[in-house]
């Protein structure tokens, strides 16, 4: 039997996963300075799914994939819509108002969403821990909100809240149709979908967009985020999956928020605050106490 990697190898993979999608945030308010927020999603999920269409037919060659039927379509449209189009409507529209602190926090909620729709549908049993570990989260987001900062509203911290939302339904829906088919199946296949559903956005905001006017920094950008957040991680993601359980795997996604936050003080210059630095660790907190087994 083939022994499986080092814990040094799974932990340094599982840390370049995390720091790529906390980077992420950074990479979108650098290409949304000249990219529309609604014409964004399009270009970032065509190209990923472009990325990923090689690896799929790689998995392809190397065992057989159940067959799709039309009593998949219903199910494989809600999460394309979910967990693709709305979801990056929503992320890509807060990061155009909001600082990729309070946005990343915010997100950071994610796994308590999950929780909370869990829960609604009978997937979860919510513990007295559980709930304390949802107050102190939610009263981290109330410090966030009473002492904004400058380059955050409230309207862009309501569309990040929108992006976990979307995501924890997402979580929650697509668990059935994870377990019956290939990961790397189910994603290229949603990715393909979103790109079409975020196509008839990017055509009705496109207005004077020019792609020939975007600086070469903000396309290095937009290739980032098609490319390392949402194909690389995600293959580092399925294939740690294989060798450690997913509580351990997830569990430094608590340093996204943290790594993203460093990020965005360091390359854009954003301001460190009281509320910032309070609501954040009562968030982290809070997440970290809801989540422990």
């Amino acid at each position: 039997m083939k022994p499986g990697p080092s814990p040094a190898r799974l932990y340094s993979l599982l840390l370049v996963m995390v720091f790529f999608w906390a980077v992420s945030f950074v990479a979108g308010k650098i290409a949304l300075r000249e990219i529309p927020a609604m014409v964004l999603p399009a270009i970032r999920m065509g190209l990923a799914a472009l990325f990923l269409l090689p690896v799929y037919w790689w998995d392809g060659r190397n065992h057989v994939e159940p067959r799709w039927t039309l009593r998949d379509v219903p199910v494989l449209t809600a999460l394309s819509l979910l967990g693709v189009a709305l979801n990056q409507i929503f992320y890509l529209a807060s990061l155009s108002r909001t600082s990729v602190g309070h946005s990343s926090l915010i997100i950071g909620l994610t796994p308590i969403v999950v929780l909370g729709i869990a829960a609604a549908v009978g997937q979860e049993h919510v513990t007295a821990r559980r709930v304390l570990g949802m107050a102190i989260a939610l009263g981290g987001v109330v410090v966030l909100q009473a002492g904004k900062s400058a380059g955050s509203t409230v309207f862009g911290d309501i569309l990040a809240g929108g992006a976990a939302l979307t995501f924890a339904g997402f979580s929650v829906l697509g668990r059935k149709t994870s377990a019956q088919h290939s990961p790397i199946a189910v994603v290229t296949i949603l990715y393909v979908l979103g790109a079409l559903f975020l196509i008839p956005v990017a055509w009705w905001n496109w207005g004077s967009f020019s792609p020939h006017a975007v600086s070469a920094e903000a396309w290095w950008n937009v290739v980032y985020m098609a490319l390392f957040p949402s194909v690389v991680s995600y293959l580092i993601f399925y294939w740690a999956l294989r060798h450690m359980p997913a509580s351990r795997v997830t569990a430094l996604g608590y340093l996204q928020p943290l790594i993203a936050t460093a990020t965005a003080i360091l390359v854009l210059g954003e301001p460190i605050t009281t509320a910032l630095v309070t609501g954040g660790l009562l968030v982290l907190f809070g997440v970290g106490v809801a989540e422990r087994t």
